[in-house]
């Protein structure tokens, strides 16, 4: 028994947690107190895309291949095709490597054949009331095939395109191609358009996912509202610059008939409706409307192109980015369309290097592995009937 005349022991104290306590090492008590393992930041590696093409040595290439194609009476078509994209893939660089383009135009010539002569057959047949139907049943069987065309084209042009000595590949299944072109062009025509930019997502999406390179499977991060915002200012294009043209050249008109003293209480309009005059304000407005329609359009592909490559990635490791300008690219299309026509073609040549040269130069890769780690894998079978059909029926995929 404790005597209590006796001076208490202090009763030891419990250290706060996380107090040093003298003679032992302070150790923490459990293991949050550890400190977090510091992870090294992936370092980035940006491969700026180049192009090293120049028109005076491509327009000596595009003379020879025209010239070539006529006198061969398109025979030679498949070999000028294969040897511009060629010269194309050859002068495109990245990482110190250029692509290059392998198709066969043996294939492609087999395959022109078979479309050129179902092309040939719709367009005779529509010349006579007795064979309206083989015509109704070439357009009712390519609308039906579309889909599958589409996707034999984008796997031929992938197989066939190389970089590093490593093939691209395209795996987009039948169901996939007749889902995003399909029914998505489908929904775009009975909605009015307005399912249209939809529809742009479903393809480039489709496109995208089924790209790999090498074991790289290609990953679009993109999104359906954006492509909204491409179609509206698209359409906003569309409407300024008609109302911008349309405004002045009416009260231009107004004016003129004002100042000749027409009157239009006692016009005839039926007899101004089968004159010159009517015929030339109807040749111009359709002119002006087609090169509107055509401006606007191409700002919608420019701007398509940049937002899908800003938002592709490969392998989780590689991505795309695209710096130009849309409007840029429209103002190239513009003048060039201006120089082919001043020129009578003979520009086609530099117009063609002039916007591939600033398209591509504003485009760069980043990856946060080397270029060099990609492992290639084996593709399927390709065939050169869609990339015939759409080369010929000049159907541009954006692939």
């Amino acid at each position: 028994m404790t005597d209590p005349a006796l001076p208490r022991a202090p009763e030891p104290t419990v250290p706060a947690p996380g107090t040093a306590v003298p003679g032992r090492h302070d150790l923490p008590s459990g293991p949050e107190r550890l400190p977090a393992p510091e992870r090294a930041a992936p370092q980035v590696t940006t491969y700026p895309v180049s192009f090293t093409g120049s028109a005076g040595e491509y327009f000596r290439l595009w003379i020879v291949n025209a010239a070539l194609s006529v006198v061969t009476l398109g025979i030679y078509l498949p070999w000028a095709r294969v040897r511009n994209r060629q010269y194309f893939y050859g002068h495109t660089w990245v990482d110190g490597h250029n692509f290059e383009y392998r198709a066969n135009p043996l294939k492609l010539l087999r395959s022109y054949v078979v479309v050129g002569a179902l092309f040939g057959a719709y367009t005779l047949s529509q010349q006579s009331e007795r064979w309206w139907w083989l015509s109704a049943l070439i357009a009712l069987a390519f609308a039906l095939l579309y889909p599958w065309l589409v996707a034999q084209s984008m796997r031929f042009q992938a197989v066939n395109t190389t970089h590093r000595g490593l093939r691209f590949h395209f795996d987009g299944s039948v169901k996939g191609a007749y889902v995003a072109y399909g029914a998505a062009n489908v929904a775009a025509s009975l909605s009015g358009g307005l399912a249209l930019p939809w529809a742009w997502f479903m393809q480039r999406r489709y496109q995208v996912n089924n790209l790999s390179y090498g074991s790289a499977r290609g990953n679009f991060r993109g999104d359906v509202a954006p492509m909204y915002l491409i179609a509206l200012t698209g359409v906003g294009l569309l409407v300024g610059a008609g109302l911008l043209l349309a405004v002045p050249a009416v009260v231009a008109l107004v004016a003129w008939m004002a100042g000749s003293g027409f009157d239009l209480d006692s016009m005839d309009w039926e007899s101004l409706g089968s004159g010159l005059f009517f015929f030339i304000f109807l040749a111009v407005g359709y002119v002006i409307l087609i090169a509107l329609n055509g401006v606007a359009w191409q700002y919608v592909r420019a701007a398509t192109m940049r937002y899908v490559l800003n938002n592709t990635e490969l392998g989780g490791v590689v991505r795309a980015g695209a710096t130009f300008n849309p409007w840029r690219v429209v103002w190239i299309t513009v003048s060039n369309g201006a120089a082919q026509l001043l020129t009578l073609g003979l520009a086609t040549p530099w117009a063609d290097i002039r916007r591939n040269r600033y398209l591509l130069e504003g485009v760069s890769v980043r990856a946060i592995a080397s270029l060099d780690d990609f492992a290639g894998g084996a593709g399927g079978p390709e065939s050169a009937l869609g990339e015939a059909a759409t080369e010929l029926l000049d159907i541009g995929l954006g692939f």
